[in-house]
């Protein structure tokens, strides 16, 4: 039986890492275990528990105003009694965050084997997105198993002298997550939702990312409010993230509008129930720019770079800045002309088909880490 410690620490990486955790407590040949750092400590309990997934171990890290350099020490002080006690085979970690990066130069530390889960993404630039590009590049560089969600990733690691016998190419693991959220008859958790006018084209808006923050928000909260009041047959939703920077901009400048509603951030089953019900997202989310395509959900990127070309290739993203006036435009767009919007709609979804969990459990089980 090969011993798997599933480490994460965010609430996107609990996401995408649930349908990995389920699918390995079903295989025999696995004993899985988690643990969490609570780098976001709320939004991840959130995360877990409507999937019944209870941490083995919890580092239990948040602070308040914490930051990256507390974040990172205070990780690597807490996983090596962890280590010591799970004594697992490999360790798996996804993605972008400090969590991931930390862990893994643990394992390294170590000497325990570290699989990548999403592996590959890059911009090439270290500080868009921040800090994440160099987190994944780091660990990159510490990992032994590589699972990249699209031939693009697999293309930047070989170019990056990581071996083909290292890298699988298994789809990306948030579109395995679909199938457990989804269905027609749902009724929201968060109340207001089941309020909404879905006769109306709803816009749902995710922005909070930290390069996002000061005047890009601000240009975000008044092009989306341009576009509800331009556009009568629309209702603008937006979860907005607890940080002070997105709180206060959105409060001030969407708070009491008609036809917008601020909630509280949303599990992620309410969240896939909403995305299937719009009509358009507008977001700066890695995840969602992956995922909105399986709902035939248009999709406007704010942020200048992505490292997910693989949606603009196919036609389901836009990147359209963080430019007022860039945003309104994109979005108007697709709010006025049926074609393109058709078009985007009935593009294929490139990061995955719903079967990412299962390859990566397979290339472990076939020891391709020893």
């Amino acid at each position: 039986m090969i011993k798997i410690l599933s480490i994460f620490g965010t609430r996107p990486e609990a996401y995408k890492m649930i349908p990995l955790v389920l699918e390995m407590r079903d295989r025999p040949e696995v004993h899985a275990e988690v643990c969490v750092t609570a780098q976001h400590r709320a939004l991840l309990d959130q995360a877990l528990t409507p999937f019944g997934i209870a941490p083995d171990y919890d580092l239990n890290i948040m602070t308040v105003g914490q930051t990256l350099e507390e974040i990172t020490t205070r990780v690597l002080r807490g996983l090596p009694l962890v280590l010591k006690d799970a004594k697992p085979d490999i360790i798996l970690v996804h993605g972008d965050t400090t969590t991931t990066f930390a862990a893994s130069l643990a394992a390294f530390y170590a000497k325990i084997p570290v699989g990548h889960v999403e592996a590959g993404l890059r911009t090439y630039d270290k500080y868009a997105p921040y800090p994440e590009e160099m987190n994944r590049r780091l660990t990159t560089a510490l990992a032994d198993l590589f699972f990249a969600p699209t031939q693009v990733s697999r293309e930047n690691l070989l170019k990056e002298n990581i071996s083909d016998k290292a890298i699988f190419v298994t789809g990306n693991t948030s579109i395995d997550l679909i199938k457990h959220t989804t269905r027609k008859d749902y009724r929201f958790n968060t109340e207001a939702l089941n309020n909404l006018d879905f006769t109306k084209r709803i816009i749902l808006l995710t922005a909070h990312r930290g390069e996002n923050r000061g005047q890009p928000m601000e240009n975000i909260c008044r092009a989306a409010l341009r576009l509800v009041r331009e556009n009568p047959d629309t209702f603008l939703v937006w979860p907005v993230h607890p940080g002070k920077a997105v709180v206060e901009p959105a409060n001030a400048i969407l708070g009491g509008q008609e036809r917008i509603l601020l909630t509280q951030p949303l599990d992620v089953v309410d969240m896939h129930n909403l995305m299937s019900r719009s009509f358009l997202l507008l977001t700066d989310s890695g995840g969602l720019q992956e995922e909105s395509p399986s709902f035939d959900l248009p999709t406007i990127v704010l942020r200048e770079v992505t490292e997910r070309p693989e949606g603009l290739a196919a036609g389901t993203l836009v990147l359209a800045g963080v430019a007022e006036d860039s945003i309104y435009n994109e979005a108007s767009r697709l709010l006025t002309d049926e074609a393109a919007y058709k078009k985007m709609a009935a593009a294929e979804n490139p990061f995955g088909d719903g079967q990412a969990s299962r390859r990566i459990v397979d290339a472990i089980i076939e020891g391709n880490f020893r």
